[in-house]
């Protein structure tokens, strides 16, 4: 079975947040049920150097205004194909954003452009290959499934959901320049009030929708989660389901970690001390018997970090200590610095995003932070449990699938791996963090859900297995209809 995966990130070639991670990931989990699975991904500064065994495999002398090709490879030990349009992806910002942080105004070309060339080797466009099945991650590259819903494709096709709040929406204006036949401009097509709603098309295109966790799944149904597709989500709930994000495990291995101070397993968990000693150093913290809190994060509404800014003063009473790793909104910057300058020696922040080090929070700490609003599936979480350091989570989507909370009676039988709360608010962060504090100042209770985390399976062998059921599905699907 071959699988066409449509991706605008994956690790460790490009990444902005998870969805990197789980494009990375998911074809050599899949490979071991024999899925085959190509990912195609737009050509950012540098990526087509990174291609091993590099051939050209199509050309565009004119794709949305650009020209273009492209390039088969491998890199990472993931088999890739990359469209190679300079003048469309080979820029100095991000992949979606200039070096500033602002949208680039022509990110709907884009992404149409990639979808577009999607759609094409789906269709058939590269001599040899053909996949059963394409699989598009949000919304850039959603547009690949209008496109072969208009084109009268038959393959059979999976969209999934890594964030509804992150929709791809553009002005109805650009409609003419989408290659799209005039019937597509339809409320069961790519309109979307009033303007074109590219992962509104691909959602309304796909055979089936996934989202990342059982959860999210049903709160997307909800106006509150629904982000004004709740009503899409509900007309299609026979074609919806979530299946639960893993991690790569041999990249998040505390035995084997290279950007550890120590390595350990649940057998050494004392271990980890040498680990937080690192941790208090680069952070500027004290040393001190309360546990020591992590939060790696974008610093965002969604994340919940105006909550933890709220509850900062709190953690410190209590007798906690906090070190932060993340950037984004300038405002909620500006407040943990406040804070860190507030509380110097418990409180630490370090502005931006670093892979070793969040590797080094994950080994060190006591225990992570995720206060959001929503979140659809969440990974820091399976990390902290991979590596002992305890999640304490806001009770939604993918962190309330995959957490179990500390209660007196999952603490009694052993089976507790974290702290949920709810609701989402000041109040419900702080009631979790003191009831962490005082079950820190149990040793042998924190130890034990330590390693109870531990033994969690956070990888991807039951998640790929469900989605290699779900594409045989689909393809017994088709062998019936044909």
């Amino acid at each position: 079975m071959k699988i066409l995966s449509v991706a605008s990130e994956v690790f460790p070639l490009v990444k902005t947040g998870g969805l990197a991670d789980v494009v990375g990931a998911l074809p050599p989990a899949l490979a071991v049920h024999g899925v085959h699975a190509t990912t195609f991904v737009p050509g950012y500064p540098g990526l087509a150097a990174q291609l091993k065994k590099r051939k050209e495999v199509h050309a565009y002398p004119d794709l949305f205004g650009a020209r273009a090709s492209i390039l088969h490879g491998e890199a990472a030990g993931l088999e890739l194909l990359v469209l190679n349009a300079p003048k469309l992806f080979d820029r100095k910002g991000g992949p979606y954003g200039d070096p500033a942080g602002a949208d680039y105004a022509d990110n709907w070309r884009r992404f149409a452009a990639f979808s577009r060339a999607a759609a094409d080797i789906a269709g058939g466009a590269l001599k040899g290959y053909a996949p059963d099945i394409v699989h598009a991650h949000d919304w850039q590259a959603a547009m690949t499934l209008a496109y072969l819903r208009y084109d009268g494709a038959a393959i059979p096709s999976v969209m999934t959901v890594h964030n509804l709040a992150f929709q791809g929406q553009f002005p109805v204006s650009i409609f003419p320049q989408l290659g799209l036949p005039a019937s597509a401009l339809a409320l069961d097509g790519v309109e979307y009030y009033g303007g074109v709603g590219y992962l509104k098309a691909g959602l309304q295109a796909a055979s089936v929708i996934t989202t990342v966790s059982p959860t999210y799944a049903q709160e997307i149904r909800t106006p509150e989660f629904g982000m004004g597709l709740d009503g899409m989500m509900n007309a299609r709930a026979g074609d919806l389901q979530g299946i639960v994000n893993g991690i790569d495990t041999d990249i998040w291995n505390p035995e084997t970690d290279p950007h550890l101070a120590r390595k350990y397993s649940a057998r050494s968990l004392k271990a980890r001390r040498a680990n937080k000693a690192a941790l208090e150093e680069r952070f500027g913290l004290d040393r001190g018997e309360g546990p020591l809190f992590c939060v790696i994060s974008r610093l965002t509404w969604q994340k919940g970090m105006d909550i933890l800014v709220d509850t900062v003063d709190g953690l410190v009473a209590a007798g906690g200590r906090l070190a932060v790793l993340g950037s984004g909104d300038a405002a909620l910057e500006g407040a943990l610095l406040a804070a860190a300058s507030r509380h110097r020696g418990r409180v630490g922040f370090v502005v931006g995003y670093n892979e070793p080090l969040s590797h080094l929070l994950q080994g060190g700490a006591d225990a992570i932070l995720i206060p959001s609003r929503f979140e659809p599936c969440g990974l820091t979480q399976l990390y902290g449990l991979r590596y002992g350091c305890v999640p304490v989570v806001a009770r939604t989507g993918g962190l309330a699938d995959t957490v179990i909370d500390a209660n007196e009676a999952a603490l009694s039988a052993g089976v507790a791996t974290g702290f949920q709360y709810q609701p989402a608010a000041p109040d419900g962060l702080y009631h979790a963090v003191t009831r962490a504090i005082v079950v820190h100042a149990r040793p042998d209770a924190w130890s034990a859900m330590q390693r109870q985390g531990m033994k969690s399976d956070v990888s991807w062998t039951k998640s790929a297995a469900r989605y290699v059921d779900l594409y045989r599905s689909l393809l017994a699907k088709k062998v019936v209809t044909a």
